[in-house]
């Protein structure tokens, strides 16, 4: 007869060990929602701001959360969540466990055939309007067929969009800008209009944007515009920024309950 098997001792992994804790499971959802600043997150969770430092910390070196300093106040960093980092860290836990229990953590990138939905607003807000908020508009529109209104404004806009800003929408994702669709808007233009989601890109803007919405949130996000840099090396921002709000879109689309998620075509 064979030994017995013996009792072998494996840890869990990381992400559970790390979104467990009751406090880092509140951050973390916090954090799902939008960008936030230390003091807004004390508010959120009612627990000391030493406390929440710490456990932001653990979060960070264990890379399901990312801080950049503010664009409007250099004393402030925001947070947010790396939602592919969870996405992959989930999906590793899972699969840790059983094999059977592995995902594909893809989106679909196709729509459901018939599927309808309920027709929401969304709009997207940065300080010039010529870079952040229509490169966000315009993916989110792409990516649901136009199955979502979208709108982007500035507080401050500039003329006309940055010819960056067109080119990597053209050159990375086939969507087409010219033809007029160039001009920026203040959003006080939009004053009348309400929207389901109002989302600032700019930290600047987060501060002077008025209440246009039932659920305003912040992505905070560097302004490509202010790369240091010309020609390709100033091009590389603007392809940067638009991927970052590309993956920030394919995740807010869930959010918004559009089953047909991404309309684009598989490559």
């Amino acid at each position: 007869m064979g030994s017995p098997p013996q009792d072998v001792t494996v840890e869990p992994p990381q992400f559970l060990r790390l979104a467990a804790h009751p406090l880092r499971w509140r951050l973390l959802t916090a954090l799902a929602e939008g960008d936030h600043r230390v003091r807004e997150l004390v508010e959120r969770v009612g627990e000391p701001q030493n406390l929440v430092s710490y456990h932001l910390r653990l979060l960070r070196d264990g890379g399901l959360v990312v801080a950049r300093r503010s664009s409007f106040d250099g004393r402030d960093s925001y947070y947010r969540l790396d939602l592919d980092r969870c996405a992959d860290a989930l999906a590793a836990s899972g699969a840790a466990l059983h094999p059977a229990l592995r995902q594909d953590t893809a989106l679909p990138r196709r729509p459901v055939a018939g599927a309808r939905s309920p027709r929401v607003a969304v709009l997207f807000v940065c300080t010039g309007n010529s870079a952040r908020s229509p490169i966000a508009a315009a993916l989110l529109r792409h990516h649901t067929a136009g199955r979502v209104t979208t709108a982007s404004a500035g507080t401050r806009p500039k003329p006309h969009l940055h010819p960056d800003a067109v080119r990597v929408l053209s050159e990375s994702y086939g969507i087409d800008l010219s033809g007029g669709r160039t001009r920026t808007r203040h959003v006080d233009a939009l004053a009348g209009r309400r929207f389901d989601h109002v989302i600032t890109l700019c930290d600047k803007a987060r501060e002077d944007c008025p209440r246009l919405g039932t659920r305003q949130v912040h992505w905070s996000m560097a302004d490509p515009g202010a790369a240091d840099g010309t020609g390709q090396a100033g091009y590389a921002a603007f392809q940067h920024a638009a991927a970052d709000i590309d993956t920030r879109i394919r995740y807010l689309i869930p959010v918004l309950n559009i089953p047909e998620t991404l309309a684009r075509s598989e490559p």
